[in-house]
């Protein structure tokens, strides 16, 4: 195993296995397995959980089989109609606090950070920001959100990268709840066709609309 490159962010020997066990049911990176395993090779719960978790790499198993006087502690195969029965990964988040949900949204996979980008907590969702695997289309989604906090929304339009994106420009700029000195600043980067969208917008501040209109009347020929 490859153990050259750490994959970014908390320090896995000492997250509860509640973290862990939501983590690697939603694993972004098969590495990931591989840090939690040597991160943990004095507790034999966590071991335990990724000899049981299905999405454990061979190699991983083999090492954690491998690792002396550490014995591990495996649970028994779930019946059927328990499987059936077993707490949806989003209950199983909803019950963890929130530094937990923190440690979840650095290092979440996608059903993980989709699941913590409606998270009521603010430290969550910035957390979700930071995570290394999102991706603009989920950052877009949480810049059309309406329900989103200001903070998440300043924090989006200071990535330079994200705001070169077209429709996350968009998604922030057409946000009501994109504060107005932030939105004004991108109005310039929309097309024609949605500044003429937005100067109808009663949505949005009077002075986004302002500047939509602006910028249509000096985009006019003539």
């Amino acid at each position: 195993m490859n153990t050259e490159q750490k994959l970014i962010g908390l320090d896995l020997s000492i997250v509860s296995p509640d973290v862990i066990s939501v983590l690697i049911e939603d694993a972004p990176d098969p590495g990931i397995f591989e840090e939690i395993a040597r991160a943990n090779t004095s507790r034999p719960e966590v071991l335990g959980l990724l000899i049981d978790c299905p999405h454990t790499p061979p190699p991983v198993k083999d090492f954690i089989a491998g690792i002396a006087g550490a014995p591990v502690t495996r649970r028994s195969p779930a019946p059927d109609n328990e499987r059936a029965k077993s707490e949806s990964l989003m209950q199983k988040i909803q019950k963890l606090g929130v530094s937990a949900r923190v440690q979840l949204a650095l290092k979440g996979g996608r059903e993980i950070r989709g699941i913590l980008a409606r998270d009521p907590s603010k430290e969550v969702v910035l957390s979700v920001l930071e995570n290394g695997k999102i991706t603009e289309s989920e950052v877009e989604l949480i810049a059309r959100n309406r329900s989103a906090m200001e903070e998440v929304l300043r924090r989006i339009s200071k990535n330079r990268e994200w705001m070169k994106k077209y429709a996350v420009l968009s998604a922030l700029v057409t946000n009501p709840k994109t504060p107005a000195g932030i939105a004004v600043t991108f109005v310039s980067g929309l097309r024609t066709r949605d500044l003429s969208v937005l100067e109808k917008n009663r949505n949005v501040s009077e002075a986004v609309r302002i500047a939509a209109k602006k910028l249509l009347l000096a985009r006019r020929p003539g």
